[in-house]
């Protein structure tokens, strides 16, 4: 009998593929970096060769140090970075461009234009989301029309569009498969989060063929068999989402009011909202957090466009150190009350700014100001924008959570727990298991396999490693969030 799940998590700046047992366990994992491409400010690229070859390198590497075959395997999740958007050939599988990464900006002026033209309000009703360069409409628009001849294949029929989940399943299946979930769907501003299909006016108002999109399918469910000359055998992929969704999952945030706050490249909090979509008044996201039998459960999100990557910015931009691991103690050697602030607006500032052409800063430098500061600042921008994301949950839910539970690599980092504990005045739960991205679409493969009978059965599996109580003085919160939106508006270009 097959002993494991394998999960595939393709991330902003490295695959990872993760073997889970069935209490959600990790028998194994295998990571592998790859290139990050800069063409210009703001836009920011992947190969989607090193995406792929990254992954199958990952899914080899982790059943080898398990030391199983792919017959051991019951089954594939996909978790994948969202919005980011690729546009392949559909006789060859070879795509057109490289893929453009959630975090570019490049639409910036063409999102500008919608917004002024007055669309805003009906992308909104209609996705939950804003317009945004983030999500993968104007994204699409643009390789369609910047990619020479693209548009005018595409309306042959010759191209075809997805996210990376849809990406990795057509050449995981060999090109037999051009399927999404909802979630990832959710994220285009392509997608009606209520009718829960590709909506035509949302398409002719950024110009996107049809003949392009994926089918959308539930979290949990049949996207097809990865080809046995990958691994060795055939193996059924039966759950997929987009990574904040997954987390969602991973997390057992099953319940209406629970929420999440992941630290990866960046930082999405996400709460689950139940059956009915809620529509946010203060520039927060409305989203699919999974959809199971057909039918949607909602999430309200905030997304932090740079969290982990301001650490790996300190690490290889400026050379404070060697290993993400040493923040920690840089850390701890300052006090809360340093004058320094980092804004992390390298790809400008997500919710609730919103606003692309913010660049980031360091302010309140003084002679005594050194590694650690600078160090330490960097981690704190994490907190202060994830209190930003609690004050418009608070504005626009009647009841927010009371524990936040947390994930990703950032928060191993003690230190850091204990400030956003502090700064959000809210109990903080790191859990056991700390790759509940990866857990989730585990979670999803395993529901649709048969290895769990229902949300329940998961949420049992849940357990909690510490939890983090603030212990801040209120007036010392205050004044530090206060310094925190001084240095944020003089960033801000509008």
């Amino acid at each position: 009998m097959s002993s494991y799940l394998l999960a595939i998590d393709q991330g902003t700046t490295s695959s990872r593929a993760i073997l889970f047992n069935r209490e959600g366990q990790i028998a194994a994992i295998a990571q592998q970096e790859f290139t990050q491409h800069f063409p210009s400010d703001g836009w920011i690229e992947h190969d989607p060769d090193d995406l792929w070859e990254s992954v199958v390198a990952t899914c080899r590497q982790v059943l080898e140090k398990a030391q199983i075959e792919a017959s051991d395997v019951a089954g594939v999740g996909i978790t994948n970075q969202r919005e980011t958007t690729l546009l392949w050939d559909r006789n060859t599988g070879k795509p057109l461009y490289n893929a453009i990464v959630w975090q570019d900006r490049r639409t910036s002026k063409q999102c500008q234009q919608l917004r002024d033209q007055g669309h805003t309000e009906t992308v909104q009703a209609k996705t939950g989301l804003l317009i945004d360069p983030y999500f993968s409409a104007t994204k699409l628009a643009w390789l369609l029309d910047n990619v020479e001849g693209a548009r005018g294949r595409a309306e042959r029929g010759e191209l075809a569009f997805g996210t990376v989940d849809s990406f990795l399943i057509w050449r995981l299946t060999e090109g037999k498969q051009h399927v999404t979930d909802a979630t990832n769907a959710s994220r285009t501003a392509l997608f009606n989060i209520h009718t829960q299909q590709w909506d035509e006016e949302l398409l002719a108002l950024f110009n996107i063929p049809a003949s392009l999109l994926p089918e959308v399918k539930d979290s949990s469910d049949d996207f097809g068999m990865m080809d046995a000359s990958l691994l060795g055998a055939e193996l059924p992929i039966a759950g997929v989402a987009g990574d904040q969704q997954a987390a969602l999952v991973g997390q057992a945030c099953f319940k209406p009011g629970m929420g999440k706050s992941t630290y990866g490249t960046g930082c999405f909090m996400i709460v689950n909202t139940g059956d009915t979509p809620s529509l946010s008044k203060s520039r927060l996201l409305t989203t699919v957090g999974y959809r199971l039998g057909g039918k949607p459960t909602y999430a309200m999100e905030g997304s932090i466009f740079v969290a982990g990557a301001t650490v790996q910015w300190l690490r290889d931009g400026l050379n404070l150190f060697a290993d993400a691991a040493e923040t920690e103690a840089l850390a701890k050697e300052t006090r809360h009350g340093h004058s320094v602030y980092l804004v992390p607006a390298f790809t400008g500032l997500g919710a609730p700014y919103w606003d692309p052409k913010a660049r980031g800063a360091i302010f309140g430098l003084t002679r005594d100001t050194g590694i650690a500061e600078i160090v330490a600042a960097g981690l704190q921008a994490v907190c202060y924008q994830t209190r930003d994301l609690q004050h418009c949950m608070n504005e626009d839910m009647d009841a927010t959570p009371s524990k936040l539970r947390v994930d990703g690599g950032m928060v191993k980092n003690s230190w850091l727990m204990q400030f956003l504990a502090d700064m959000l005045d809210t109990e903080v739960d790191r859990p056991t298991i700390l790759e509940t991205t990866a857990l989730g679409a585990a979670y999803l493969a395993g529901l649709r396999l048969g290895w769990y009978d229902s949300l329940e059965e998961i949420e049992q599996l849940w357990r909690c490693e510490r939890s983090f109580l603030p212990s801040m003085e209120s007036t010392t919160r205050e004044s530090l969030y206060q310094g925190w939106l001084d240095a944020v508006s003089r960033v801000r270009s509008q």
